[in-house]
């Protein structure tokens, strides 16, 4: 056992007991009314889930484990030299509930980095699709090629008891988090460059070695790489990434099933792939217009047809929150630091004045203020990785963060299976008008 896993080993206990003795208490307690509505609509703010790694707050953003991503940005570790926090640090404080050491972050960096060793088979599983497979497609059957090491599956099968669940889970969790940026950046030198491959380099942090790999090795970029692996990590439970990886868990699926199909759920126009449509309608927009920095009342034409032709404007509007998203704003004020002259961001700017005023106009909108995916492709493009299909594969590769922290607690705490109850609209009608 690590000293990162002995360590969780001990948080355990205590957060079983204080579930235990919260129920005992509180158990036949209501939380909520759910309304016949919110069964049609998703199941839309119903407080269903328990996720102790973060909360999206509609005012504040979210918080993982009480902090604010600008109190993260001053409170995380940075990468000596570096002003953005890193990745390893958000893991050990969602993981642990406690904020970790620079000590703490070098030894979950030098932990990751022991387990990246890639199996052979998984990039010959890789190469046996067509380039041109979506950059997603390829990254969930990579993460499916890689179940073969699956510790959980195989002890499992030789029958080890419930309480050493959470142990393997955490094993396979923290070797496919290492993993990750190895397969992804493997996947986009294949689809996008020629097939030429980096080698890792171990003496770079987890975010800085994976934009090695991609192969830039621009120092912005590293910490860049930083930044956005901090802030797109977890979205508490409900989101549709989060909550698959919980529910397929839920059926003692392991950690590459779980993740492999939250990856599917992330890859879907509303969800992850959100990223990719506001740089594509950006980049049709500036075509359409025929200009690189179009005016603001350009742009409030172009966003009227778009609406009017029964489009969203992508990369604006919440499910929850009703202001700007702060991750957004911690990719502003990076780009402003780093690039205030790039015109790509004069026009996301632009954009950033125009459309919520836009969106109010209609009377539709709940929340009409720009979401993290409004800016990344910006910043990506700004130091020349262009190939938006692959933006998803990059929130993915963040997003095993927060999942499989979840996953590890789920296992730790002998979460049941998910199994919500469901009703017909005829019986809601004999409920209701009879």
């Amino acid at each position: 056992m690590d000293r990162i896993q002995e360590y969780f080993s001990h948080k355990i206990p205590t957060a079983k007991n204080e579930i235990k003795d919260f129920l005992s208490k509180f158990g036949n307690e209501v939380v909520g009314d759910i309304k016949v509505a919110q069964l049609y609509q998703g199941m839309r703010g119903m407080p269903t889930l328990i996720c102790e790694t973060s909360k999206l707050d509609p005012e504040e953003g979210i918080r993982f484990r009480g902090y604010s991503i600008p109190e993260l940005q001053k409170l995380l570790p940075k990468y000596p030299g570096g002003e953005e926090p890193l990745p390893e640090g958000l893991f050990y404080l969602i993981l642990m509930n406690e904020l970790p050491t620079e000590d703490d972050v070098r030894r979950v960096s030098n932990n990751w980095a022991r387990r990246a060793i890639v199996p052979p088979h998984v990039f010959k599983t890789i190469d046996a699709l067509p380039f041109k497979a979506h950059p997603m497609t390829q990254f969930v059957v990579a993460i499916m090629a890689l179940r073969t090491e699956s510790i959980f599956a195989r002890e499992y099968a030789s029958g080890c008891p419930k309480s050493e669940y959470w142990i393997h889970t955490f094993e396979d969790s923290m070797n496919l988090i290492a993993r990750l940026p190895r397969i992804a950046a493997y996947i986009y030198r294949r689809a996008y460059k020629n097939d030429q491959h980096i080698e890792p380099d171990t003496k770079l942090d987890w975010a800085g070695n994976f934009a090695h790999m991609l192969g830039f090795d621009n120092k912005e970029f590293l910490e860049l790489m930083r930044l956005y692996m901090t802030i797109h990590s977890d979205h508490e439970g409900g989101n549709v990434s989060a909550h698959t990886v919980h529910l397929v868990g839920s059926a003692l699926s392991d950690a590459y099933q779980s993740f492999a199909a939250g990856m599917n759920g992330l890859a879907g126009p509303l969800h992850g792939l959100a990223n990719q449509e506001v740089i594509k309608w950006t980049m049709e927009m500036k075509e359409s217009i025929g200009s690189e920095v179009p005016t603001k009342e350009q742009i409030a034409e172009y966003c009227n047809s778009t609406l009017a032709s029964g489009k969203v404007i992508p990369g604006f509007g919440h499910a929850v929150l009703r202001k700007t998203d702060p991750r957004y704003t911690a990719q502003r004020e990076f780009a402003l630091k780093h690039m205030p002259e790039d015109p790509l961001f004069n026009l996301i700017s632009n954009v950033y004045d125009v459309v919520p005023e836009i969106l109010k106009s209609t009377g539709k909108v709940k929340n009409p203020w720009p979401n993290v995916d409004a800016h990344s492709g910006q910043l990506l493009m700004h130091y020349g990785l262009v190939e938006y299909d692959f933006y998803t594969v990059l929130f993915g590769v963040s997003r095993s963060i927060g999942t499989l922290s979840n996953l590890i607690w789920d296992r730790a705490l002998s979460m049941p299976l998910e199994r919500p109850g469901s009703i017909t609209t005829e019986l809601l009608k004999k409920r209701f008008l009879e």
